[in-house]
């Protein structure tokens, strides 16, 4: 049965998504992250039909500064899962890949064996010129993985800018990675990071262990003066070495256990819905703010009005009072 809306070539790339082929996947993504305003428009025909198959994975943010060994510890987790039965889908928020040219997850040669695994999906951070808009197509893509039966999806960032929050408010989990330095590094750690992790995993432990642990029991300290996100989880500090494989199990089984926790606590659902509704709220604010800057009215009068504020003469409320009349007939 066709679905509303969709053209017949959309109908086969549902069926093709939803029977879980990669190739029908990745070109669904492409069209996510299409700006054509038709395609914009088939995408969401797409992600409308497949809304009823997404929700059942578990969304893992993963952060951390370049050489904390972020691939590493995805490519080791990745085949650790894989083992044991799981799909796993590693995206990417990276606003900097649109003006670098370049992405945190570009090279996949940093994910050889994960790569080579019919059953991992990994997806290059989207190239969009804010990040607004990178996470956006991220969060559909994450969608989408979802209905193509990828029950473990990583979106990973590098930290730049409001990556970390993006990526925190798109999953269920937010993980921080960090490097076994104690001492001054935890000084360099923004408070507003810190208030975003559930989980936070000293990396390259096998370097110098004792290092680790004085780092993971400051963290401990650190994060013990914070407030929680949740009554029923205090987020754990753990300790691992990603190239030994050592420690990934333990971090598997405290993701699960954060997953059992807060979905008995209805912290888990609860999270989920406040995501979905900050998503569409945000939606409308990128589209307003769109719609503002391509109104006609607008664009002629903004240049005098930019040099009148810049040289004082108005003052930037009575500008942008001035320029939002603009807009009043449509509302």
């Amino acid at each position: 049965m066709p679905e509303p809306g969709s053209l017949p070539a959309d109908e086969a790339l549902i069926a093709g998504v939803r029977a879980g082929e990669r190739r029908a996947l990745a070109k669904a993504i492409t069209l996510v992250e299409s700006t054509r305003t038709d395609h914009q428009q088939r995408a969401q025909a797409v992600l409308g039909a497949l809304l009823p198959e997404t929700g059942k994975s578990i969304r893992i943010g993963i952060s951390g500064v370049p050489g904390v060994g972020k691939s590493t510890f995805i490519e080791a987790l990745g085949m650790y899962l894989i083992e044991r039965g799981h799909k796993l889908a590693v995206l990417a928020v990276d606003p900097s890949s649109s003006v670098t040219g370049g992405s945190i997850l570009g090279d996949k040669t940093r994910m050889e064996q994960l790569s080579q695994r019919t059953e991992a999906f990994i997806r290059p951070s989207p190239s969009s010129g804010s990040l607004g808009g990178v996470a956006a197509k991220t969060r559909e893509a994450l969608l989408l993985c979802e209905a193509a039966g990828y029950d473990v999806i990583i979106v990973e960032t590098v930290g730049v800018g409001q990556s970390e929050t993006a990526v925190a408010g798109m999953t269920d989990c937010f993980v921080l990675l960090q490097l076994p330095n104690a001492g001054d590094d935890l000084q360099a750690i923004k408070k507003g990071i810190m208030e975003l992790a559930d989980m936070v995993v000293f990396n390259k432990a096998d370097l110098d262990p004792t290092a680790a642990q004085m780092a993971a029991t400051q963290m401990r300290s650190a994060l013990g003066m914070l407030r929680a996100a949740s009554p029923t989880w205090r987020p754990p500090v753990l300790t691992l070495s990603a190239v030994k494989k050592d420690g990934i199990k333990a971090f598997w089984t405290t993701i699960e256990s954060y997953r059992e926790t807060l979905t008995a606590s209805g912290d888990f659902a609860a999270q989920r819905k406040h995501q979905a509704l900050a998503w569409m709220w945000q939606q409308i604010e990128e589209g307003l703010r769109m719609r503002f800057r391509e109104h006609a009215g607008i664009k002629a009068a903004l240049p005098e009005i930019s040099r009148a504020v810049e040289a004082g003469s108005v003052t930037p409320t009575a500008a942008a009072h001035r320029l939002l009349a603009m807009l009043n007939r449509f509302f």
